[in-house]
């Protein structure tokens, strides 16, 4: 503990949460002092490319039923900690500090500006006018370095290994990666590199996303999928591998994958294949798809159920050929051979177990003056905004807790 009379702070992590954490203790407690220590030799390098560069800051929440829908891992505290603050008062709070905030119609909110530099600067800015000192390329590995600080938070994000968690003598979770794509070893389909579904901006107001799910058991997603050079990605894929994350992991990224490519029950289904061969008439089976699917995704999927059978005319199918088109379509099976073949995993599963601090205030149970925030902590979101959603939120209520401690 520090001797002297002005309580010190040292937040660990130049990030998202440890920024927030930083600006809204000083603003709660402008007599503390306040040092953000970040490894790296530049801060809030996530930030600057979340959301491709646009940094998807909330999510507006809209037709969210349970919390466990976007975090497979924490839904039961955020639900305590969003009673103090939420996506509504991250909105406000952001507006309140001169950044103007707009939402998608997929309920993703962004800054107006559609720029993550406008998040940095705010970020970079408060802390100059508050007073919050940065020091880059400081590496702390024993929490005993911290001894002349009064409180030490911990805000160093996702680890991917436990032994990069363990200096900080709590109870770990193991860490695995969370939301990232999958490689599919099949080549006619990877060939159709950048076929998405739904098409963008075709009948958007009416299009169904598809869904995927893993045969056998209950892990299953939905949302616009996205054919890449070596498999599929897309927010149905993303939150397919946030909910799978450990089976996932367990099984070496190798799984079936099925994939209902209209999105719809199988009835549906059967009634579109069934529209198609009435109406479709000579036009050949390849030349119009059902379900707004893109045509040459359409062609690939025709000839996999039907071979060169997919060429003849819609009127010409027969009742066993429209069977395997309904099962191509509905339930779609491949099989996964790993995760994408690059690092652009954002987010970690596991971290400080939540059993492991007190859930009112984030301080370690163990450690009296210790703090976790942000996803150092067990709790990971599907994308949309909601990873760093719990990054606000925690953040901000150990800022809470410190300013009540200190006043």
């Amino acid at each position: 503990m520090s001797n002297e009379s002005m309580k010190r702070v040292a937040i660990i992590g130049g990030g998202a949460a440890g920024f927030f954490l930083a600006i809204n203790l000083k603003e709660k407690c402008p007599q503390i002092d306040v040092t953000i220590l970040e490894r790296a030799n530049r801060v809030l390098r996530k930030v600057e490319v979340s959301g491709g560069g646009r940094c998807n800051v909330t999510n507006t929440f809209e037709g969210i039923r349970d919390l466990r829908e976007v975090y497979p891992r924490g839904h039961r505290l955020l639900g305590r900690l969003f009673r103090r603050f939420d996506h509504r008062q991250a909105w406000q709070w952001f507006e309140q500090h001169g950044v103007r905030l707009v939402a998608q119609a997929d309920h993703c909110v962004f800054p107006q500006s559609q720029d993550a530099h406008t998040i940095i600067n705010l970020f970079e800015s408060e802390a100059r006018r508050l007073g919050v000192e940065v020091r880059t390329g400081c590496t702390v590995s024993s929490l005993d370095e911290l001894s002349d600080y009064d409180y030490v938070c911990v805000a160093t994000g996702g680890q991917p290994r436990r032994d990069g968690l363990l200096w900080l003598g709590q109870d770990i979770v193991e860490p695995v990666p969370s939301l990232f794509t999958l490689s599919i070893g099949d080549a006619s389909l990877t060939q159709l590199a950048g076929a998405v579904v739904p098409t963008p901006g075709v009948g958007m107001e009416t299009a169904t996303s598809p869904s995927v799910m893993i045969p056998g058991t209950k892990l299953r997603a939905e949302g616009p999928l996205l054919i890449t050079h070596w498999g599929m990605s897309g927010p149905g894929i993303l939150r397919l591998s946030s909910y799978a994350t450990r089976h996932l992991a367990d099984v070496g990224y190798r799984a079936p994958l099925l994939v209902n490519w209209c999105g719809r029950a199988e009835a549906d289904v059967v009634e579109a294949v069934s529209v198609m061969s009435r109406e479709g008439g000579q036009r050949l089976i390849t030349s119009v798809a059902p379900c707004g699917l893109p045509l040459r995704l359409w062609s690939y999927l025709a000839e996999k159920a039907l071979g060169q059978r997919a060429h003849a005319p819609w009127n010409s199918l027969n009742a066993k050929e429209s069977r395997r088109l309904v099962n191509v379509l509905a339930a779609d099976e491949y099989q996964t051979t790993g995760r994408a073949p690059h690092r652009d995993e954002f987010v970690t599963c596991g971290g400080v177990a939540l059993t492991a601090v007190n859930p009112h205030t984030l301080e370690s149970r163990t450690r009296p003056g210790l703090f976790f925030a942000g996803e150092v902590l067990d709790i990971d979101g599907v994308t949309g905004g909601f990873n760093f959603q719990a990054a606000w939120t925690t953040a901000y209520v150990v800022a809470d807790a410190i300013a009540s401690q200190s006043a």
